[in-house]
């Protein structure tokens, strides 16, 4: 009998095992969702319902395939935004860039809509990626490494959009744009969340990030069990650091492993509110 409920535990064991894989491998990894988070600043008002759309580390030709960028693409149209921000990581570092994947990335991102702009900045992924820049600017997309733009309301209002390098820190020229000009609310793009320190300083109202995946899984009361490096304090969906709002996004595709649990891949839509 003893002989009995030993192996009678060991196969319900592995039946959960092998239910717990296909969870994590691939419905986990199946759906596509948008986060919607209302951020509230008293100096929106004239920004007021201003949508932004952030996603992050993409991670194409792995997981993520052409048909899920299509779907992508018709999620975020979908939602109609004025600003389109990513923060990097765009093709899996084991994949081989060829032709039709500069292509078949550089038109999909091209049918991505935004009103005032379509922004990136540079992920570690990319570092070793040629073609990075080449098919994120024939995607209609605008590079703020190390650099910034301003967008101004039909009142004069100025929303001030900025971006670091994954390597880098922010420049000299977007710190003395910071200092000598009050820019009515400011947003910072990065791809390491573990950067965020060495900007909080500089008194930005948003930040947004990517790279942690938020764990890409987590479990109940534990929340993130993977934390790759340069997301090993900041790792979670939100923050609130003074008057900084910062948000990470968990990515569409995955990082070193191909499993992701109660944790579905997404991008984040921001309303901006003035209450």
């Amino acid at each position: 009998m003893r002989l009995k409920l030993k192996w009678k535990i060991i196969f319900v064991i592995i039946i959960l095992l092998i239910l717990l894989f296909i969870l994590g491998r691939y419905i986990g990894n199946s759906g596509l969702k948008v986060r919607e988070y209302k951020v509230i600043n008293k100096n929106l008002k004239t920004f007021y319902g201003m949508k932004i759309v952030h996603f992050s580390d993409l991670h194409y030709g792995n997981i993520v395939k052409e048909e899920k960028l299509k779907k992508l693409v018709k999620m975020i149209n979908k939602t109609k935004p004025d600003i389109v921000i990513f923060t990097g990581d765009l093709i899996a570092k084991n994949v081989k860039i060829d032709d039709n994947v500069v292509d078949t990335l550089s038109k999909n991102l091209s049918h991505i809509e935004s009103i005032y702009g379509k922004y990136y900045v540079t992920g570690n992924n990319d570092k070793s990626n040629k073609y990075y820049e080449a098919i994120m600017n024939t995607g209609g997309f605008k590079s703020i490494d190390e650099t910034y733009d301003i967008i101004y309301s039909k009142d004069n209002k100025s929303l001030f959009i900025a971006g670091v390098d994954v390597d880098k820190s922010l420049n000299s020229k977007t710190i003395e744009s910071l200092n000598m000009n009050e820019y009515d609310y400011k947003i910072l793009a990065l791809h390491y969340p573990d950067k965020i320190d060495d900007n909080i300083k500089y008194n930005f109202d948003l930040i947004l990030a990517g790279h942690s995946l938020n764990g890409q899984v987590r479990l109940p009361v534990i929340g993130a069990v993977i934390k790759p490096q340069n997301a090993k304090k900041y790792y979670d969906p939100y923050y609130r650091i003074d008057n900084t709002s910062i948000y990470i996004t968990n990515g569409i595709g995955n990082n070193s492993i191909n499993y992701r649990l109660l944790n579905t891949p997404s991008f984040n839509l921001y309303r901006l509110v003035d209450k």
